[in-house]
Parts: C-alpha cells; structure tokens; sequence
C-alpha cells in the first residue's frame, strides 16, 4: 500500500477523532441533570422528579390522589422539578406529570402502562401488601397474544391467553377463567394493568390458587384487537352504541369458549368455566351468564351491576332464577364504597336476594379504581375450582 497514502489517512483519522472528542465533550456538558423518579425512601414515602428547564407549572396526579386532584411539584436551580409525597402504603399504583396543562409520563421511569387511549407511569411500593403484582422469584406462566375467528362478529380478532407454570412441558388439562375488561379498556388491559399473570403465578407459586389458564380477549364488539376498528364498522357513538348490545357475549360463549377448548388441554365443562369482569366486563359477564345458563360454574362482578335503571326487573328474576337452578358453585361480588355503579350495585343484590341466589358480596373501600380490581381478583382466584 502507497506510504503517502498511509499517512494521509492517519491525518485524517487523528483530525475526525479529535473533532469527535470534542463533540461528544460538548454533548456531555449539554445533557440534563441526572434525574431519579419515582425515588421510595426506606419509610415508603416518594420523591417525583422531572427535568424541564422551560415549563411553567408542574403538578403530579396519581391514583393515590382523589379524584382530579393534583399535587404541584416545585422548580429547583437546575431546571428540575420536584415533590416529596408522604409514606404510601405498599401497593401498586400510577401517575402522571401535569407540565403546563400538558399530561406526560414520567421520562425516567421505564415501566408505563396504557388504558385504552390514557397512558400513565407505574409505581409499586414495596412490601407484603405489594408481592402479589410483582414479578418475583417464582415459576412463571406464558401470555400468548392469540388470534382467532369470530363467526358471530364476523371478524378475524385478538385475546391474550395466560397459561400457568407446566403446561407447556405437560400433558394436564387445566380450568379456564375468561377475564372481561371496562369501558376504555381493550384486550391487553388485564395484564397491562390488572396485572393479572403475575397475580396468578405468584398466588400459584404460593398453593394459594389453582393452576388455571386466563382468557383476556377484547370486549368491544367494533374492535378486532387493540384500538382497531372492524373494517368498515364505525365506532360506536352514546347513540349509537346500543346496537352492540349482546352482540360480545353471544361472541364470548359460541365462538371464544370453543376455540380455546379446541386449542388448549382445557377441562371442558361448566365446574371448569368461571367468568368475571370489571365494570362494563362485569355487565357483559351478568349477560353472559344469564343468557346461557350451566355455562359458567364461577362468576365474578367487580365494580358492576345493573346498570340500566328502568330495567325490567322481574324478567331479570326469571333470568337469575334459572341460571341459579343451572348450578353455580360461586358468585361473587366486590364494589368500592365510593363506587359511581354503587346504585347499579344494589340493583344486581336485591336480585340476588330476591331469587335467593347464594352469593358473596365484598365492599371495599375506594372507588372504581384498578387498585380495587386487581385486589378483587387476588381474592377472587382462590376461590375457583373447589
């Protein structure tokens, strides 16, 4: 090779390094204080902090929080902004930023999660209450995201099915619980939020639960999976959305209970079925079970009810009186003490207590809030499957 060559390619190479050094000098002097968020303290009280230089009001808002409450943090020299919170108890929770009106996640802190449309950051404050949603040293199941064929929808759409520690490597056939989300909610909320695999693998681990595959599919009639419309359907509006009435659960029994039981080492009968569902998915999973009787041997209604106020209420005896006289081995029923559905709530018990239909009824304090539905499945699971 051509010595002069050589060398002006060392020069070149010296010149480029120097300049990169000098860049990357500049870039480094450039970048923001290092920020830490959230920030829990040995006595569970929180530290929020976020760098913006330009803003001109920050606040917090957590589900800690009452309602619309917000919590303003305070700007320090270096362009940070920050709050100290008094002590939480250990659980889970989340939070937003509120930067000059704007909603924002917390940019330093990795873990986030998404309802619907609303995205916040995640918080868990640890200790003995909050193990049950972590992600511990413990056998852990599979999600699958699973497509699937609903000739009732007339629609190609999207579950999310939990399978317990073992059942890839066995031969045993397992329980099913089919988990329904709320309004807003879609397919991935469930375990994005609810948390509700790794519920179920440490509540396994534990022999508190049994093994059981969960079924989270997407409870919006008009959506094939996550914020995806049905081709040429149109989003439902307050007018328009009770044409879809009835139209998921009917798809839930005749089209999402055989497929899994087609596809999965599944026990396929009724004392090996339960469904629950919060909010909205609670009044899908009270339709679902009185529409078809000797289905589901377990039934859970979080934070749900009878949510139409002129319904007609002795054809809704009739309903319960034969889904009672179908066997049904549990149903349950959780609702926060400031629920908004409170009223709706009352409707389903008086039914219940109408028909003289066994049940359990657990009153929690709080409102409609995750933190109260993932604790109603921690309770919830165990019972199943007797």
């Amino acid at each position: 090779m051509n010595l002069k060559f050589i060398k002006l390619s060392m020069a070149a190479l010296l010149m480029f390094g120097s300049s990169y050094v000098a860049n990357a000098q500049e870039i480094s002097a450039m970048q923001a204080p290092k920020v830490v968020s959230p920030e829990v303290s040995p006595n569970n009280s929180v530290s929020f902090r976020v760098f913006s230089p330009t803003a001109n009001a920050v606040a917090i808002n957590g589900s800690w929080m009452g309602f619309g409450e917000n919590l303003p943090l305070k700007k320090e020299e270096n362009g940070v902004w920050a709050v100290t919170i008094d002590p939480l108890k250990s659980s889970m929770y989340h939070y937003n930023f509120i930067i000059d009106g704007v909603s924002a996640i917390d940019p330093t802190n990795p873990q986030a999660l998404r309802d619907g449309t609303r995205y916040a950051s995640l918080l868990i404050v640890p200790g003995e209450s909050a193990k049950v949603f972590e992600l511990n040293e413990v056998a852990h199941g599979s999600l699958s995201k699973v497509w699937y064929q609903s000739p009732s929808l007339d629609s190609y759409r999207r579950m999310y099915v939990y399978t317990p520690p073992g059942y890839d490597s066995g031969n045993e056939s397992y329980p099913v619980l089919y988990l329904l989300h709320g309004a807003g909610g879609d397919e991935d909320a469930w375990s994005a939020l609810g948390k509700a695999n790794d519920i179920l693998d440490n509540l396994i681990a534990e022999g508190k639960a049994k093994p059981m595959i969960i079924v989270m599919t997407n409870g919006n009639a008009w959506q094939t999976s996550t914020l995806r419309t049905i081709p040429g359907a149109a989003a439902p509006t307050r007018e328009t959305y009770a044409k879809f009435q009835g139209q998921f659960e009917k798809s839930l029994v005749e089209d999402v209970v055989p497929y899994i039981e087609k596809n999965y080492r599944v026990k396929a009968n009724k004392e090996n079925r339960a469904l629950a569902g919060l909010s909205m998915g609670g009044a899908h999973t009270i339709t679902a079970s009185t529409e078809y009787p000797g289905t589901f041997g377990y039934i859970g209604v979080f934070s749900s009810g009878i949510f139409d106020a002129n319904a007609d209420m002795a054809e809704l005896e009739k309903k319960f009186t034969a889904l009672k006289a179908s066997g049904v081995a549990k149903y349950w029923i959780g609702c926060g003490k400031d629920d908004f559905v409170m009223e709706s709530n009352k409707r389903l018990l008086s039914i219940l207590d109408k028909t003289d239909f066994e049940h359990e009824y657990h009153e929690s304090e709080g409102g409609h809030t995750w933190a109260n539905w993932r604790d109603y499945l921690v309770i919830f699971a165990p019972q199943l499957f007797k």
